[in-house]
C-alpha cells in the first residue's frame, strides 16, 4: 500500500485547475492506498489573510474535497494548523537546508515581485521547506502535484536525503512527484500564457468549483480563444496558447487526448466548440457546487470531519517526531 500526501492553500476558491490537476487524481488513487490530504492554511499566511475569511475557507476547501469525490471515511482530511509537528519538523530540516537550494525556487520570485528579498517575510521565502515538512513527516511515497509543483517535491528528495547524510540513517523516503492527466496545467481563460489562479483579479479568468451552469456557460462563452478554425493536430496548436488551453480542458474532462478532441472538431470555429466544452463543464462542476453548498450548509459536520482527520494525522506525526528527536538530540 502506497502513501500519499498532498494538500491545497486555503486560499479563495479551488477552481477548475486545482480539480484537474490534484483533486480527480486524489479520488483515483484514494482506494488502495492511503491518503492524507490537508488544507494548507500555514501556507495561506505566508501572505497577509483576513482571519475570518481563512477559518471559511479551511471549511469550504474540505467541503470541496468531499464534494469531488474524496471519502473522508478513507483519506485524512484536515487543517495543517492544527498538527504542531508540521512546524516542528519544518525548523528541523530548515536548519539543514542550504540558502542555495531555496535561492533557486521560482515561486517565491514570482509572489515576492523585484523587490522581495526587501518586503517579503521568511515564510514566503522558507514555504518549500514546510511543504518538504508536510510529506516527510507522513513518510508520503507520493505528491499529486501539476507540473509547475514538480520542483518543490525535488527540493522534498534533496531534504530527507540531506537529514539522512546528517544522521546517517536511511529514516526518510525521498517522495516521487505524481504527475498524471491531460490537463497537469489549465491556463487563464483571459490569458493562455498564464496559470489559472485562484487570487486573479478578474474571476473570468476561472472556472471555480462553486459555479453553477449559469456563470459557467458564462465564462466559457467570454474565454479568450481566436478568429481561426481550430487545426487538425496539437502541433497547430503551438503559437495558439488559448486555443491550446480550451483543447487541452476539452480533452482532459472528456477523457480524451488534444489530437483527438482536434479530430473531432477540426475546421470548426470556436462558435461551435465552445458549447460543447460548456456542457462537458457543466456536467462535470455543477454537482460538485451542488453538493459544497450543501455540506456547508452543516458547519459543525465539516468541522467532524477535519477533527476525525486531525486525529488519523497525528498518530502518525507523533511518532514521527519521536524518532526525529531521538536522532537529532532533543
Amino acid at each position: 500500500m502506497t502513501r500519499i500526501v498532498s494538500g491545497i492553500q486555503a486560499t479563495n476558491r479551488l477552481h477548475i485547475g486545482n480539480y484537474l490537476g490534484a483533486l480527480r487524481n486524489w479520488v483515483d488513487r484514494q482506494h488502495g492506498n492511503e491518503c492524507l490530504m490537508f488544507i494548507a492554511d500555514l501556507h495561506a499566511i505566508t501572505l497577509p489573510q483576513d482571519p475570518s475569511a481563512l477559518r471559511r475557507n479551511v471549511r469550504e476547501l474540505a467541503a470541496t474535497y468531499v464534494a469531488a469525490g474524496i471519502d473522508p471515511e478513507t483519506v485524512a482530511i484536515f487543517a495543517q494548523s492544527t498538527v504542531p509537528a508540521h512546524v516542528e519538523l519544518a525548523w528541523i530540516l530548515g536548519c539543514l537546508t542550504p540558502l542555495g537550494w531555496l535561492n533557486r525556487m521560482t515561486q517565491f520570485k514570482d509572489k515576492a515581485g523585484k523587490d522581495g528579498a526587501d518586503t517579503a517575510g521568511m515564510g514566503l521565502y522558507g514555504y518549500p521547506v514546510l511543504m518538504a515538512a508536510d510529506v516527510l513527516l507522513y513518510h508520503g511515497q507520493e505528491v499529486p502535484v501539476g507540473d509547475d509543483q514538480k520542483q518543490h517535491v525535488e527540493l522534498m528528495r534533496d531534504i530527507a536525503l540531506a537529514f539522512n547524510r546528517r544522521y546517517q540513517q536511511d529514516y526518510f523516503t525521498a517522495p516521487e512527484p505524481m504527475i498524471g492527466g491531460e490537463a497537469t496545467r489549465v491556463m487563464s481563460l483571459r490569458d493562455g500564457t498564464k496559470k489559472m489562479s485562484k487570487s486573479a483579479e478578474s474571476d473570468y479568468s476561472r472556472i471555480n468549483l462553486t459555479d453553477d451552469a449559469d456563470a459557467i456557460s458564462q465564462k466559457i462563452r467570454k474565454a479568450k480563444s481566436d478568429a481561426s478554425p481550430l487545426p487538425e493536430s496539437p502541433d497547430e496548436l503551438k503559437d495558439r496558447p488559448e486555443a491550446n488551453n480550451l483543447v487541452t480542458l476539452y480533452g482532459a474532462l472528456a477523457g480524451t487526448s488534444r489530437a483527438e478532441a482536434l479530430r473531432e472538431f477540426a475546421g470548426k470555429s470556436f462558435s461551435d466548440f465552445k458549447p460543447r466544452l460548456a456542457e462537458l463543464v457543466v456536467e462535470t462542476i455543477a454537482p460538485i457546487s451542488t453538493k459544497v453548498k450543501e455540506l456547508m450548509a452543516d458547519e459543525d459536520g465539516i468541522d467532524v470531519i477535519l477533527r476525525k482527520g486531525t486525529e488519523r494525522a497525528r498518530v502518525i506525526a507523533d511518532q514521527t517526531m519521536d524518532e526525529v528527536k531521538a536522532m537529532v538530540g532533543f
